[in-house]
């Protein structure tokens, strides 16, 4: 798991300069609440609502990400009030808060947009159950959200405009079908009563602390598309708290709240969830449960109780995810792993012909950004086959030709690094054979996505670079005819 954090491709460092603008953003919103004169609880609803919009505006365009940015605080300012005015109103605090999780997940039809003001929306609302966020602190926490929404988006357009020419890919809409056939609409109802469970669960536990329940089942339902990844996610949720829990008793315990040594590790721990967050669902929970457990010091409450409270509740938001997606409308895998797999491949055939047309002298040909959209595509590839590849799959030799697949998979994101990086070379010249090689790799993108088993291996490398990774490509595509699909024909994950 620390090889998988640490030493993930990271093409342009766009992990590592998204981890440190966070820091940046979020730490401005903070002064700036702080200078305003805000009390720990309006300085925490800002932070808070800094750290959602860095982090889940995702749209295409840096004018669709500033759009998205402004309608924030209007889908979040009213979700706020009424979870504020329903605050001593139980009952209709419940039913108002499962209505935003229904529709905050399915709103995530419409793209990214609609994914981020979902999200925004829930966590508002959960934010205030938080805080105990009561109507007379309404204008505080309002003009704390405005302006931390606003410092983040001076850093993101201003300060530090980097623009994110392809988003992380959405999760895949089906391509027909209406009500339930819809699979944003089952994943509606299925993260309703999944939040339902746990709501009355978590009550159950701790009549203060039950939200933590709620949350936990909604962010394993966060970009997933099917019951396995659901159920991994699950999995790695608890994982992450456990561990982000034990390093909380070590470190976030002993400093008490103070305020110094408390900002220095909550900006350690906004740079590791925003770091890690692309590669690994365990460590971006380990550092998540951290952050909270810091928030909880400069509050006054941090207990080991309050941790092991925090763990019990985790652990019921789990099982009502596990319990939705297994009982209610259940999505299978096999559909959505290989809508991830064929868009992987069609982007290797995309990224050979940018980096050969740049090797043949066109200036309009530009390799990166596909292969930033490869790595994209890979990770989406990996989450959708997590469920089989995981130690406690029982199917062995579906576990196998799903461990080749990413292995292959992952050959060919490095052929094209190398390839790409050849091409960027200003004195790297136009070979006539690589034409013909990657005539070769788009006929082996066609009979891997076609259903096709006839593929031909190449023979032996040529030393040019450029050749050699063409090469490497088209052994690495011929090689995973064979565990996409067994003998019979059935698919990687079956139904």
């Amino acid at each position: 798991m620390l090889k998988r954090v640490f030493v993930a491709p990271d093409p342009g460092r766009v992990r590592l300069r998204f981890a440190a603008r966070a820091v940046l953003g979020i730490g401005l919103a903070v002064v700036a609440c702080a200078v305003a004169g805000h009390s720990v609880t309006g300085a925490v609803t800002g932070g808070l609502a800094a750290l959602l919009a860095l982090f889940t505006v995702a749209d295409a365009t840096v004018r669709g990400q500033a759009v998205t940015t402004a309608l924030l605080p209007v889908v979040g300012l009213p979700v706020l009030a009424a979870a504020a005015e329903l605050h001593d109103v139980p009952v209709a605090r419940d039913l108002v808060f499962l209505a935003v999780v229904g529709v905050g997940v399915y709103v995530r039809r419409w793209g990214p947009r609609g994914h981020s003001l979902g999200v925004f929306a829930f966590m508002t609302f959960f934010v205030a159950q938080f805080l105990h966020a009561a109507p007379g602190q309404l204008p505080e926490l309002y003009a704390a959200v405005l302006l931390s929404v606003g410092s983040a988006a001076a850093v993101r357009f201003g300060l530090w405009c980097y623009e994110r020419r392809l988003p992380p890919p959405p999760v895949p809409a089906p391509s027909a079908g209406t009500g339930l056939a819809r699979v944003t609409t089952r994943q509606a109802v299925q993260a309703t009563a999944g939040a339902g469970f746990a709501l009355v669960a978590g009550q159950l536990v701790s009549g203060q602390r039950w939200y933590w329940a709620v949350g936990a089942t909604w962010w394993i339902f966060v970009n997933t598309a099917s019951r396995g990844e659901t159920l991994v996610r699950g999995f790695r949720r608890v994982l992450g708290t456990v561990i982000g829990i034990a390093l909380g008793l070590l470190v976030a315990a002993p400093v008490h709240g103070a305020p110094v040594p408390t900002a220095v590790l909550g900006a350690v721990a906004v740079f590791g969830i925003f770091y890690t967050a692309a590669v690994s669902y365990t460590w971006m929970m380990l550092w998540v449960t951290f952050l909270a457990e810091l928030l909880y010091g400069l509050l006054g409450v941090l207990t080991p109780d309050l941790l092991a409270l925090r763990l019990a509740e985790t652990a019921v938001g789990a099982l009502g995810a596990v319990l939705a997606v297994l009982f209610v409308l259940p999505v299978t895998t096999h559909l959505t792993t290989d809508a991830w797999i064929q868009r992987a491949l069609r982007c290797v055939h995309a990224c050979t012909a940018e980096a050969a047309a740049r090797l043949a002298g066109s200036a309009g040909a530009d390799p990166a950004p596909r292969v930033a959209e490869l790595e994209q595509l890979l990770g989406r590839v990996r989450l959708s086959v997590a469920p089989l590849v995981h130690p406690l799959n029982p199917m062995h030799g579906r576990k196998r030709r799903a461990r080749r697949v990413l292995a292959l998979l992952d050959d060919c994101a490095r052929e094209i690094r190398g390839l790409v990086a050849v091409a960027a070379d200003p004195e790297a010249s136009h070979d006539a054979r690589l034409a013909a090689a990657c005539w070769r790799v788009e006929a082996a993108v066609e009979a891997l996505t076609r259903g096709s088993e006839h593929i031909t291996a190449p023979a032996e490398p040529p030393a040019e670079p450029a050749l050699a990774h063409l090469h490497g490509l088209e052994r690495a595509l011929a090689e995973l005819a064979e565990p996409l699909r067994a003998p019979s024909g059935s698919p990687l994950v079956g139904a």
